[in-house]
């Protein structure tokens, strides 16, 4: 498996895991598939252009997995965030996840990031075992989950270097 960043260009690539992954576990992500489904190619690109993704291909070509790392809004400057982490299903307990967590941690740190953080559902203890496994802590703050009010969800956050220095 190979883990590739990957740029506007590869944007069909993208889309094909993204709904993939939409229509394989509809009820882990913050989005709807239907909504997506809809995305023009314009939208695919200007998603690759304002955030990092990195796409797990197999010997094939095939997109067996994705994470995306962005700066998000509000959020302090030396931190960045994962979002839709996902790995197929026949590919997991393979070191998919592993390897695409560990790419997001390795960028952060060439980026000079102090931490890493997301959020994950509640619900999802496999995704949460993954994520503490790989050095992320469970931090206690939850959220209503905006587009499920009957979910919640936590933030995790991987420390990259201790935040007294500079």
């Amino acid at each position: 498996m190979d883990i590739r960043q990957v740029g506007e260009n590869d944007w069909r690539l993208v889309q094909g895991v993204r709904l993939r992954a939409l229509r394989e576990n509809p009820d882990v992500f913050g989005a709807s598939l239907a909504r997506e489904e809809r995305f023009a190619e314009s939208h695919w690109r200007m998603r690759l252009r304002t955030s990092v993704t990195w796409v797990a291909v197999d010997d094939d070509g095939v997109g067996r997995g994705m994470v995306t790392m962005m700066q998000e809004p509000g959020s302090p400057v030396d931190d960045r965030h994962v979002v839709a982490l996902w790995v197929a299903a026949e590919s997991r307990r393979h070191g998919v996840g592993w390897a695409l967590l560990d790419t997001v941690r390795r960028a952060a740190v060439a980026e000079d990031a102090r931490t890493v953080s997301l959020w994950l559902l509640d619900s999802n203890h496999a995704a949460g075992d993954l994520f503490v496994r790989s050095g992320y802590t469970r931090t206690g703050e939850r959220q209503v989950v905006p587009r499920d009010q009957s979910q919640t969800e936590e933030r995790y956050v991987l420390t990259l270097r201790d935040p007294s220095q500079p």
